[in-house]
Order: structure tokens, then sequence, then C-alpha cells
């Protein structure tokens, strides 16, 4: 068998009983597809609202515990995805190492959440054109038809086509950030600019902890959602060469460069524009679902002021293509990850059979078109009547990246018992995580304080039933997936003396 290709037993790919999976994304790939998935609008419009919520100091801190978060998981995800590399990741561990009706429930729910933000970036990629093309002149659903035309071919071909368009959609946003940065430290330097202003915006008002602990609290969940796609890295190491040498060295790499891009920014950021700055404000309280609001948004961004005073005059319009080229970014590894894992939930009969069909070129094309199509519908809700049915959408899915991390670590932790009760020794793992156990543990209780803080504002202010199911109706989704199954299947957790630590799928 051909090194590159992904050896698959699975006889539900009868239509195509000669083709797998192929192992053609290289070290860079991986790299950019995590760092892509982490570096979008979060950092590009919603940074600003974070410094005004915390002051300077509190978004440092929130930022940077949720970094440590994050570290955690990496390594709990590299330590499995060096160990067993599959396009199923999470839902496979959790299969395994948790029980059947955990891993039915970790795989629908990442497919829908990444299958409804294709939809979310349609809708965003829309209202970015209108500020060069108005909807008068333009119709919106063309350029959502052009867009989602566009993620389709990328992904309908070869693996390698997905790699290599995410690759260059992730290197225009890193080399930006990296120019945010470099610029930034001129003007703090005071090389650039004028005169350094030092550390006198974290002594201004209340900085640099505005809000105190609450206000922390704040940032530290618009960061936990800012760094969701650092996980994709698990999804494609089933189709990543040399999986034992590439998926370990993109944990180790893709952290410190995401950490070093959200914290440098923000310490940038922090340094040069005070707290209290009206534009900051002004963007931070922008309707961005609105092409004015938008067009707000990405003009008071930290960005686009930083870029303007370091003089470039089309400040403005070069973040607004930034933040286009970061949207298909977004869009592209939704639509790459959700396929991969809706084939192996077919794999695995937790699915239609007709979903683990591939192409000769090893490209789940039957999974890609439901992908596509889910994506359009859930698109076209957004443009009938109020949208609210969109909006109900895009609320379903906003806990399900904390779900899968939980996910993430509660497996590791099931893995690891597992593979100390079935004789192993650990020091014969490929890659093995640092500060075990105390980092999964770490990393499920703080997901979980990011899940339960989402309602803190409705139960401390007034109390709206309503209000409450438009936060947690995915988690609801969740565990009524994981309650369903294990109620049908009457499936049990798995003994870590008989889980399943074969190395492949």
């Amino acid at each position: 068998m051909a090194t590159n290709e992904i050896p698959d037993s699975s006889n539900a790919n009868s239509g195509a009983s000669t083709a797998q999976l192929q192992r053609k994304l290289k070290a860079r790939h991986l790299n950019m597809i995590a760092i892509g998935g982490a570096i979008g609008t979060g950092l590009f419009v919603a940074s600003g609202g974070t410094i005004t919520g915390a002051g300077p100091g509190g978004a440092l801190v929130a930022y940077g515990a949720i970094g440590v978060m994050v570290f955690f998981l990496m390594q709990s995800l590299g330590e499995m995805a060096t160990y067993c590399p599959t396009s199923g990741a999470f839902e496979v561990f959790a299969t395994r190492y948790v029980s059947k009706s955990f891993g039915f429930a970790q795989g629908w729910n990442y497919w829908y959440n990444w299958a409804i933000t294709v939809a979310a970036e349609l809708v965003a990629a829309t209202i970015v054109m209108q500020y060069w093309f108005p909807e008068s002149v333009v119709p919106a659903w063309v350029w959502s038809l052009v867009f989602l035309l566009i993620l389709f071919v990328l992904n309908a071909f070869t693996v390698r086509g997905f790699g290599e368009s995410e690759f260059w959609f992730a290197s225009i946003k890193v080399v930006t950030v990296i120019v945010f940065l470099a610029l930034g430290l001129l003007m703090v330097l005071g090389i650039l600019g004028g005169k350094s202003p030092g550390f006198t915006n974290f002594t201004t008002g209340d900085a640099p902890f505005v809000h105190g602990f609450w206000g922390i609290m704040g940032v530290f969940m618009i960061a936990g959602f800012s760094f969701q796609g650092t996980e994709m890295i698990g999804i494609a190491a089933g189709e990543t060469e040399d999986p034992e040498k590439n998926v370990p060295r993109a944990t180790r790499a893709v952290f410190m460069r995401i950490l070093l891009f959200y914290i440098g920014a923000i310490a940038v950021i922090a340094f040069l524009i005070p707290y209290t700055d009206p534009a900051l404000l002004q963007g931070a309280n922008a309707d961005s679902d609105t092409a004015q609001g938008f067009t707000e948004a990405v003009t008071k961004s930290p960005f686009t002021l930083l870029f303007e005073r370091a003089g470039i005059a089309i400040a403005a319009g070069v973040m607004n293509a930034v933040i286009l080229t970061s949207i298909l970014s977004a869009g592209n590894s939704g639509m790459y990850v959700a396929t991969r894992m809706l084939y192996s939930l077919a794999k695995e009969k937790k699915a239609p059979a007709i979903f683990a069909r591939l192409t000769g070129h090893g490209v789940p094309i039957m999974a890609l078109i439901a992908t596509t199509l889910v994506g359009a519908l859930c698109f076209a809700t957004s443009r009938v009547g109020t949208g609210q049915v969109y909006v109900w959408l895009v609320n379903a899915s906003g806990l399900a990246g904390f779900i899968t991390w939980m996910g993430i670590a509660w497996s590791h932790y099931c893995f690891r018992r597992a593979y100390k009760a079935q004789g192993k020794d650990v020091a014969d793992l490929p890659y093995k995580a640092l500060f075990y156990p105390a980092g999964p543990i770490i990393a499920l209780i703080m997901c979980a304080v990011v899940v339960v803080g989402q309602s803190l504002d409705v139960i401390t202010g007034e109390f709206s039933i309503m209000n409450f199911l438009a936060i947690y109706i995915g988690l609801l989704f969740f565990l009524a997936l994981w309650g369903g199954h294990k109620l049908v299947t009457r499936s049990r957790a798995v003994n870590p003396r008989e889980a399943d630590l074969s190395r492949h799928v």
C-alpha cells in the first residue's frame, strides 16, 4: 500500500472500494490550518472591545488564562492524534475511550457546529462585500453563491488543494498580524508616530483592571471563542504525511504562535490606545450584523486605527480585504472539518453509509455535498422573514466548540487511564502530553467555567427563558444526542481494560 494512503477497513464505502483518504497534507499545511482557524474577526475587530471591557491588564490576564487552557487541550489532542491519527479525531477518541454514545454526540456536535459556521461565514462575507458593492448594485445572495461554489471547489478535488488554499488564506492573516505587531512595536518605542506612550494607558482612569473580576470574566469568555479552531489539527492529522513527526511539531508550534499573536496584539493595542478611546467603544458597540454596522466596526477596529496612525491612508479598505480573506479561510476550514467528521461518522455506522463514499482522489464527496447543502440552507434562513431561524441555528452552535474541547480533555484522561490499565508503558507513546493528569482536568474545569459563565448576564439581570435557551440550546442538543443514543443502544461506559487502543481506524 502507498505510504500516503490511509487504511480503510470500512465496508460502507462500497461505491469506491479502492479509494482511500490520502496523506497529502504537509507540516506547513497543518500549522496554517490551526492558525487560520483561530485568527479571525475576533482578533481583527473585537480585540478593542475586550480592552474597553476589562482594561489593558484585564484583557491580557484573560487571554493569558485562555492560552493556558488551550495549551493543555493541545497537549491532550496532540498525544491522542499522534498515537492514532484519524479524520474522526474527537468522535473516534470519545467512542473508544469514553463511550459509544459520547462519541456519537461529539461527532454530530462537531459536524453541525461547522456546517452552521459555513453559513455564518457566508452571511459575513456578503456583508463585507457591501463595503465595495452595495446590495442595490449586486444582490447579497450572488456573493453567497459565488463564495459557496469557491469553497466547494477548493474541497472537491484533493486534500492537497484544500491544504494549499488554506495555507495562503491563513498566510495573509499571519502577515497582517506580523505587520501590525512590527508597526505597533515601533510606535510603542517612539520610533514611529511620535513620542512613546510608555505605560500611560495602563494607569489611565480605572486601568489596568477595569470592572475588576467580572470584567476579566467577560473577556475570558470572549477569548475562549477566539481560540476555537486550534483543534482542527486533530481532524487534519488523519490526512497528514508522517503524523508521528508533524502532529507533535504542529501542536507545539501552533500554540506558541497563536499565543504570541493574540497576547502581542492585545499588548500593542493596550500600550497605544487607552481603553477610554471613543473609537474603541464605537467599534465594540457597532452592530456587525448589518453592512453599515460591520463597516463601522472595521473602521473603528484597533488594527485599522493603528494602521491609519502609521500613515496607511487606505487602512479601512485593506482591513476589509483581510477580513474577507479571514472569512473565506474560516469557511474553507469549516467545510473541510465538517466533511471529514461526517465521513468518519458514516464509517463508524453513525451516519448513512453513502457519506463514506470517496472519489478516486480520496475526497468524501457525498459528505462534502451534504455539508455544502446544509450550509446553503442555513444561509437561506437568514434571508427569510426576520431571520429568526438562522439566529437560533447560530445560537445552537455557540457552545459547540467548548463541548468539543471538554470532550477532548475527558477523552484524554480516559485514554491514559486505559493505556495504564492494559499494562502499557507511557514512555512508549510517540508523543506524551505535559502535565498529565493536571492538564486535562484544569482544561475541563476552565471550559466548564466558560459554559456556565455564559448565563451570568441572564441570571443576574432580568431572567428570560428565551434568552437562557438561546445561550444553551446547543448544550441541550448535545445532551439530547448523548442521552438519546444511550437510551436506544443501551451502550455503557468503556471499561479501561477493554478500551480499543489499536493505532488505526
